[in-house]
């Protein structure tokens, strides 16, 4: 495989030519927030709007989990309006986010926690009007309870159960503020055609997924 260099934040790298900018960073120990995307999906749907970076020649941030590294790339990656763009829409996301850190079960191992430290803001956003969902628990599934007041609409598990694993039991529906991740017919999950596998779970930034109990399927590698 042809290799390319490149710079991120002054820091000399090499990697496979036509890898995402988001996964080089990543694995070279340089940290860029993102929730939606996913090493396995060759086409990332940039959803979340978190990974923003600026690169030398462009006039606009760009998106690092859908930008294509290219030899003599100059990234920066905390640059003024990436940042701006990205703690914008963070805060957006938290203004309907519920926060009770302390009795979630993602609490200290949370995607959300770790891009507040990152960009350098509060869980518990004063810049726009908190509007919470108050939406019902569903915990029909023997295996995994999911909470859609903790989901982030990154689309993980959609991915992984139809994309991935070929079973298609969960899907996006309705637009704007009433989007939610549902089943055919908004059945509860327990009752649809869950292999009970767990990717879901292990792929889900939040704690909108999570195991009963500790429980984790006989056959998972998570």
């Amino acid at each position: 495989m042809k290799t390319v260099s490149l710079t991120i934040d002054g820091k000399k790298i090499t990697a496979g030519a036509g890898a995402k900018l988001l996964w080089v960073a990543l694995d070279n120990g340089i940290y860029i927030p993102n929730l939606c995307a996913l090493r396995d999906n060759p086409e990332p749907d940039a959803a979340c709007r978190l990974c923003f970076v600026e690169v030398e020649g462009k006039q606009e941030p760009v998106t690092a989990c859908t930008e294509d590294i290219t030899d003599g790339m100059v990234v920066n990656t905390r640059g003024e309006n990436a940042l701006r763009l990205a703690r914008t829409g963070f805060e957006l996301l938290m203004a309907s986010h519920p926060v009770d850190c302390a009795n979630c079960p993602a609490n200290r191992s949370c995607e959300l926690q770790k891009i507040a430290r990152h960009l350098g803001c509060k869980l518990k956003t004063k810049r726009f009007r908190q509007l919470l969902r108050e939406l019902p628990v569903d915990d029909s599934n023997p295996l995994f309870t999911y909470d859609p007041n903790k989901c982030v609409l990154c689309g993980r598990c959609l991915w992984v159960c139809r994309q991935h694993l070929g079973a298609g039991v969960l899907g996006f529906a309705h637009r704007g503020f009433e989007r939610v991740v549902t089943t055919f017919a908004d059945e509860p999950i327990g009752k649809d055609r869950c292999l009970e596998c767990g990717e879901c779970v292990s792929v889900c930034p939040t704690g909108a997924l999570s195991f009963k109990d500790g429980k984790k399927p006989s056959n998972s590698n998570i």
